[in-house]
């Protein structure tokens, strides 16, 4: 016997199936961003800015079936929540891929000739953002608001190192002007860094609204 509850659940599902390979697309496209800026691989980083279609194809698929969704189904509050909250988050992970592309056009500016000093702050950056975009992914999946918690805690390792690295790099800007363009660059990555946490955020403070109604700002 037909149950249109099941049918619906079964499409919400198929929502979020759909967000979750967004954010895997994203989230690859970030950690080739970084390799391809270590290594000074242009190929790399070239094949990651190509990638970006893909993240840009599953984010008006979600928009489809979400319009649909509302069009046919008349979803209750929640359900219009969530159906809402995946659109938006799909905006959120489409600025992590756009960011991504911003560091593979760094990369390649810098892979004519080796960095002046270790990437050792950019590195922990990305890994902290990657380990906060599945906490947020995870968390509005499976309805999990101490994923969420646990990724705004996480936010704030990722502003302390953008700070730190920053004031270094001014640091050698000033005793060495010809580090400049150089530094200028890894300053710049470092930012998008930031700015996708803040992206990430965004989407914790999605989930928080879809789940209780309430939408604040998580990261005060």
């Amino acid at each position: 016997m037909y149950n249109p509850r099941a049918s619906f659940e079964n499409q919400l599902k198929e929502l979020e199936r759909l967000l979750l390979e967004m954010g895997r697309a994203a989230e690859t496209m970030l950690e080739h961003a970084l390799e391809a800026l270590a290594q000074r691989d242009v190929d790399l980083a070239n094949d990651t800015i190509a990638s970006d279609d893909k993240v840009d194809y599953l984010k008006l698929e979600i928009e489809s079936k979400s319009m649909e969704l509302i069009a046919t189904q008349q979803p209750a509050a929640k359900d219009l929540r969530r159906i809402f909250g995946a659109i938006q988050i799909a905006s959120d992970v489409e600025r992590v891929a756009d960011y991504s592309v911003n560091i593979c056009e760094s990369a390649i500016k810098l892979a004519d000739k080796p960095l002046f000093k270790p990437l050792i702050d950019i590195p922990r950056m990305e890994q902290v953002v990657v380990k906060m975009l599945k906490e947020s992914l995870e968390g509005f999946v499976d309805r999990d608001l101490e994923l969420i918690e646990q990724m705004i805690l996480d936010d704030e390792e990722v502003d302390n190192l953008y700070e730190s690295l920053y004031d270094e790099l001014c640091e050698f800007m000033k005793k060495d002007p010809s580090l400049v363009d150089q530094a200028v660059e890894l300053v710049l990555i470092s930012r998008h860094l930031e700015r996708i946490a803040d992206h990430i955020t965004n989407i914790g403070e999605r989930v928080y609204y879809v789940e209780t109604g309430i939408f604040t700002e998580l990261h005060q």
